[in-house]
């Protein structure tokens, strides 16, 4: 048996802040393999299924951030699982916005949910790191994860968060390189943009190389990826207002 465990905040005002991507992520997975109805469980949301061959528990605390750590413990005392058996979904900063890495343990890096997680299930948990981009400035940083994802950023959201939900039971199956590779193809979140081969007075690049990535990465582009995730019709009609 495998614990997912999305991390995010409770609450409309947060559903889709970048801190939320978790939360997005384990949704993702849920509907797309016809996990139970959510129930409160563990200072947070529960649902069950399958994948593959595992059973898996979703798990969403609603104990706000810095406290996730107190829920997902709950659940995994009672369930008798060992962290090796916890997968934690969540935003990173330090990785471009649609990459995905996995690792297990490892430091929090500042974010309060893993910090959290580390004080109540130690630190050999398996982390999917889900990269939101960094704002370019440290003061900047709560502002930025706090905030909504731009409508420039649905480019990569959707076919993301459909990635991570077709190649989930490799994850639950320990298949972690094969789950990145597949996430990595099927969105076309792997490798950054080209970059225009137009060639530009020296200024105007001095000053194109100043923007912060985050900027950069949130240009749209003609070609629109063609797989689309489960959420995609909410997301449609979320970046439509």
């Amino acid at each position: 048996m495998k614990l997912f465990v999305g991390l995010g905040n409770p609450g409309a005002e947060y559903a889709f802040n970048r801190h939320n991507v978790g939360f997005m992520a384990v949704d993702a997975i849920a509907a797309s393999y016809g996990f139970s109805a959510w129930r409160n469980r563990f200072s947070g949301l529960l649902a069950e299924g399958r994948l593959g061959g595992e059973k898996v528990l979703i798990l969403k605390p609603q104990t706000f951030m810095n406290e996730s750590g107190r829920a997902a413990g709950e659940a995994m005392r009672f369930y008798k699982l060992d962290e090796s058996d916890v997968i934690v979904f969540h935003d990173e900063l330090d990785l471009a916005p649609g990459k995905v890495r996995v690792k297990m343990g490892g430091s929090h890096a500042g974010h309060n949910g893993l910090k959290s997680l580390t004080a109540h299930l130690s630190n050999d948990y398996t982390r999917v790191r889900i990269g939101i981009g960094h704002p370019g400035h440290r003061e900047r940083v709560v502002g930025y994860v706090m905030h909504d994802f731009s409508k420039a950023d649905y480019d990569w959201l959707e076919p993301l968060l459909g990635a991570i939900a077709e190649a989930a039971p490799d994850l639950a199956d320990g298949a972690n390189d094969k789950f990145q590779s597949l996430v990595a193809h099927h969105s076309r979140a792997g490798d950054e943009p080209p970059k225009a081969k137009t060639a530009k007075p020296k200024r105007a690049k001095r000053a194109r190389d100043k923007t912060p990535k985050t900027e950069q990465a949130e240009a749209t582009t003609d070609e629109k990826p063609e797989r689309t995730g489960p959420l995609a019709g909410m997301l449609r009609r979320w970046l439509d207002k």
